[in-house]
């Protein structure tokens, strides 16, 4: 009987490419990578989109201020986040750009709809605008006068003619796809969070800037004077990225997508984007994760406050595996999680050179030394409690239970049965065992520390174990 083919797309946010990658958002894409190399191992085709978000007042003042092209200046900022493909083993098949033709083409099309369907519409008006989120801002949203996310950026008064969005009219539609789909944001209480919010009644909201002060955009359709918002242009990156609307085969297949996203992206992915949705007719998005920030020693990251930590110079330093072995079982996945270098350090080795690193290489050199020839038949068994966690986004505990299940566990057994002093039958039987248990972790590992996994499973396969050099040199 033919098989009903699994699929399932994953989208992370598009970073906006007004500075160079940091250690904040590779914990974002990372987690999307884990979960892409978790469904794919279990019978998924997956769809794996990411890329960069290039328009806006920010971007245009940042080229400005280089002497350079907008388009020069966001292609070279491009390049710098498409290389954490190579950086962190990352496995994404879409990189977006809001600046190509076809993404283009789709905001527009995306404007059409929602116009054509009563939602956007033209008014004069008056607001502060934070060009650090690219979004106008309430009194309400303020802290002191400023924005809390950027307290450093002056706000600008916007006094103009401007499209707005009828974001208000989605209350209702909202609340009741929030109700008929209870998991639809993780964690639970960010799910709250938005609920309090869109109760609380919606404000339409300007989805254009007048050109002459904002030149670096999408053009409004039917109206050359304006460019579309840079958020309303961005977010349409997650249906332009499966080919609508040009190749509604292609979009039919991969869409709805599950999203994930940072603290700060709440209202923006599961209200704006999903009422943007609802306007043009299109399914709402599968689900969507949301994670907290990461802090450096108490602060929030920031180049103003010289905190910024580059995940290259970490993945130069300690490896790829040791990076993505941090940022997925140390930092929560559901709150904000600090980050020092000690912290890494000692993590570094207790977990990965003395932890995982140390137990196989002591099991590799009994396995060498005592002559014996093991099974090379494939395991590829994935624990059921692992499988739970990562359904629910907690990379954190499934690492743990690979930990204390498996690593530890068998840590344990070494020193309480002395393999070394074991011979014939006995060392026999209790190395083959070992070394299943072994391969059992290098399959667990698989879409959390691909690189390490692999080294694993290539040196216990068999029918001959030989010790290597270690996978996670102590630091000293």
């Amino acid at each position: 009987m033919a098989m009903h083919k699994k699929y399932l797309s994953l989208t992370t946010t598009l970073p906006y490419v007004n500075s160079a990658p940091h250690v904040g958002f590779a914990l974002e894409i990372v987690q999307a990578d884990v979960v892409a190399r978790f469904k794919k191992s279990t019978g998924y085709d997956v769809f794996f989109n990411f890329g960069t978000d290039e328009h806006g007042l920010k971007i245009y003042k940042k080229a400005q201020e280089q002497d350079k092209d907008p388009q020069d200046y966001v292609d070279e900022y491009a390049k710098k986040f498409d290389k954490l493909k190579a950086a962190l083993n990352l496995n994404y098949n879409s990189f977006i750009r809001t600046t190509d033709p076809h993404h283009i083409k789709a905001a527009q099309e995306f404007w059409e709809r929602c116009k054509a369907n009563g939602d956007i519409y033209k008014k004069i008006y008056k607001t502060k605008y934070c060009i650090g989120c690219e979004l106008e801002k309430t009194d309400s949203e303020l802290e002191n006068g400023k924005c809390p996310l950027h307290p450093n950026v002056d706000l600008e008064t916007i006094e103009e003619e401007n499209y707005f969005f009828k974001f208000s009219k989605y209350q209702k539609p909202l609340l009741e796809f929030y109700e008929k789909n209870p998991n639809f944001v993780v964690p639970g209480f960010r799910f709250n969070e938005i609920k309090t919010f869109v109760r609380g009644g919606l404000q339409d909201f300007s989805i254009s800037r007048v050109k002459d002060k904002m030149p670096w955009g999408v053009d409004v359709p039917n109206d050359p004077k304006q460019v579309i918002s840079v958020w309303f242009d961005a977010l349409v990156n997650y249906v332009s990225a499966m080919g609508w609307p040009d190749d509604l085969t292609k979009f039919n297949k991969w869409w709805p997508v599950i999203q994930f996203a940072g603290k700060d992206n709440l209202r923006q992915q599961t209200a704006i984007w999903q009422a943007m949705l609802m306007s043009a007719g299109l399914p709402n998005s599968k689900q969507v994760f949301i994670h907290g920030f990461i802090t450096v020693n108490g602060q929030k990251i920031s180049k103003s406050l010289g905190n910024v930590i580059n995940p290259f110079d970490l993945v130069n330093k300690y490896g790829t595996d040791a990076v993505r072995y941090y940022l997925l079982a140390k930092i929560n996945p559901y709150e904000d999680s600090d980050f020092t270098k000690e912290k890494f350090e000692d993590i570094f080795n207790s977990d990965l050179a003395n932890g995982l690193g140390n137990l196989v290489s002591r099991i590799a050199k009994l396995c060498e030394t005592s002559g014996f020839e093991f099974e090379s038949k494939e395991i590829d068994e994935f624990d059921e409690n692992i499988s739970k966690s990562l359904n629910e986004f907690r990379f954190d505990e499934a690492i743990k239970v690979i930990f204390e299940k498996y690593i530890t566990a068998l840590d344990q057994k070494i020193n309480k049965e002395e393999p070394w002093k074991l011979q014939g039958k006995d060392l026999e039987v209790f190395l083959k065992d070992a070394v299943r248990v072994i391969r059992t972790i290098s399959s667990n590992l698989s879409p959390f520390l691909p690189e390490t996994a692999e080294k694993i499973e290539e040196q216990f396969k068999g029918p001959k174990i030989k010790s290597g050099s270690p996978l996670f040199p102590r630091l000293k």
